[in-house]
C-alpha cells in the first residue's frame, strides 16, 4: 500500500474537499452529485483498472482467466473486511438478482413453498416474488413500519413451510436501519429456513460485522454500484458456514470451471467448491478489475466504515439542518423529523407528492438527485464538501416553490 496521509472529516467537508482530486474524470467540483444513493462517483484509478482488464485479455487471450480470478479473489477479500468475515464464501455475480436467483433455486420450494420478506424491499426481489406467487409461491409481506419491531415481527411468521426469510439491513425508500436482525437466525433455524439479508444499502456508510450483529448463519447480499464505488457488475452473496455443498438448481459452466477436462456422466451435476458453485458462465471481467482498484483506493486512504460512517452522519447532518431552515410546507416536501439521524443510513429520504418533478428541476440546476414514488433521496459522498451540500438544498428550495 503507497503511504497515503490519514483524512479526517474536516479535510472532507471544507472546501476544496481532499478526496475531490481523486475523482476528476466524473468532475465532483463541477456538479453537485446528491446522487449517492443511486450512483456514486468513480475515483479515477477505476479507469486504470479497466485498462488492465484490457492488457490482461491482450497478452494472455483465452489464458486471461487465471489472471481475471486472482483479481475477483481480490474483490472478494474487499467484501470479507467490509462483513469483518476473513473466512467468507463469497461468490460474486453481476447483480444481486442473479445471486438470489441461485439461492432460491436452491431450495425446496416443494416442501416449503412459503417466503416471508417485507413490503419494502428493493424491487429486483419485490419483483421476482411477485412473479413467483403468480405461480403459486405463498409470499408473506410484512409492514415494513414500525421498523424498530420489524425483525420480531418477522420472526414470528417463520413457520415449518417457510424456506426463506428476506429482510434488508437498511430499507432503500426510507434509510431506516432495521435494528435487531439477529433475532432471526434462531427462529429460522428451529424451522429449518433460510436467512437472507440484503446488505447493499448498508455497506460503505455503515460497519457491518456478521458476527456481531448475529448473522454468522445468514446468507448475506449486495453490491457496489452505489455506496462502494465499484461500479456495476460487482454484486456479491456471502454463504453461511451450514450451506458450503448447497446445489443450485439454475447453474453455469463456470461453477465446474476447475475440472471441465473430466468425463461427465450424464445427469450427473458436479460443483466447485464453496461459493463457487454458484458461478454462471462466461463474464465480462473488467468490472471486477475496476472494482479491486477502488477497493485499493479506499483502503489506502482510509475510507472504513467506521470513518465513513462519521462522514455520513455529518453530511445527513448538514442536509437536514439546511433542509429544516427552508420551512417548506409538508404537502411540498417534507422529511420524517421523528426519526433520528443515527438511525438511518447513508442518505435522506423526503417525502414529496412531485418527487420525480423535483428531481427532473433539480437536474436542470446541476444537482443530481434520485426519486422513487414519492420519495427524493439525497445522497451524501465523501468527495463532497459542506458547502455543496447546502448550496444543493437551497435549489431544492427555489425548485420546490416555484410548483
Amino acid at each position: 500500500m503507497s503511504s497515503v496521509p490519514s483524512l479526517s472529516v474536516d479535510d472532507l467537508r471544507r472546501s476544496p474537499n481532499a478526496l475531490a482530486p481523486h475523482y476528476s474524470r466524473f468532475r465532483v467540483t463541477e456538479r453537485i452529485l446528491l446522487s449517492g444513493h443511486s450512483h456514486q462517483a468513480w475515483p479515477d484509478v477505476g479507469a486504470d483498472g479497466l485498462l488492465e482488464s484490457f492488457a490482461d485479455a491482450a497478452e494472455a487471450v483465452d489464458s486471461k482467466w487465471a489472471r481475471a480470478e486472482a483479481v475477483a479473489d481480490e474483490v472478494r477479500a474487499g467484501y470479507r473486511r467490509l462483513l469483518h468475515d476473513p473466512a467468507a464464501q463469497i461468490a460474486l455475480g453481476p447483480n444481486t438478482h442473479d445471486l438470489v436467483i441461485k439461492l432460491m433455486s436452491a431450495l425446496d420450494l416443494r416442501r416449503r413453498p412459503r417466503v416471508v420478506t417485507t413490503d419494502g424491499e428493493f424491487h429486483s426481489l419485490r419483483r421476482q416474488l411477485d412473479r413467483l406467487a403468480e405461480e403459486g409461491l405463498e409470499v408473506v409481506r410484512v409492514a415494513a413500519e414500525p421498523t424498530d419491531s420489524l425483525a420480531e415481527r418477522l420472526a414470528a411468521e417463520v413457520d415449518d413451510r417457510t424456506c426463506l426469510v428476506g429482510v434488508s439491513a437498511v430499507l432503500f425508500m426510507t434509510a431506516r436501519i432495521v435494528g435487531d436482525l439477529g433475532v432471526l437466525v434462531p427462529a429460522c433455524e428451529r424451522h429449518g429456513a433460510e436467512l437472507l439479508v440484503d446488505a447493499y444499502h448498508a455497506l460503505g456508510p455503515l460497519p457491518f460485522p456478521v458476527g456481531e450483529l448475529g448473522l454468522t448463519d445468514a446468507w448475506v447480499t449486495g453490491g457496489g454500484y452505489k455506496y462502494l464505488q465499484l461500479g456495476e457488475g460487482n454484486a456479491f452473496l456471502r454463504l453461511p458456514p451450514h450451506a458450503l455443498d448447497v446445489r443450485p438448481a439454475v447453474t453455469g459452466w463456470f461453477a465446474e470451471f476447475t475440472d471441465l477436462t473430466a468425463e461427465h456422466e450424464a445427469q450427473a451435476v458436479t460443483y466447485a467448491p464453496g461459493a463457487l458453485r454458484f458461478a454462471s458462465g462466461t463474464y465480462d471481467p473488467a468490472s471486477n478489475y475496476r472494482a479491486a482498484r477502488v477497493f485499493r483506493f479506499f483502503e489506502e486512504h482510509g475510507l472504513t466504515p467506521v470513518f465513513l460512517r462519521g462522514l455520513y452522519q455529518h453530511q445527513l447532518g448538514v442536509l437536514a439542518a439546511a433542509f429544516d431552515a427552508l420551512d417548506l410546507p409538508d404537502d411540498v416536501v417534507t422529511r420524517d423529523r421523528a426519526t433520528p439521524l443515527d438511525s438511518l443510513g447513508g442518505f435522506l429520504s423526503l417525502v414529496a407528492p412531485n418527487a420525480g418533478e423535483l428531481q427532473r428541476s433539480l437536474l436542470a440546476r446541476g444537482v443530481f438527485t434520485d426519486s422513487r414514488a414519492d420519495r427524493l433521496r439525497v445522497g451524501p459522498a465523501p468527495y463532497l464538501f459542506d458547502a455543496q451540500l447546502t448550496e444543493g438544498i437551497a435549489i431544492l428550495g427555489e425548485v420546490a416553490m416555484r410548483r
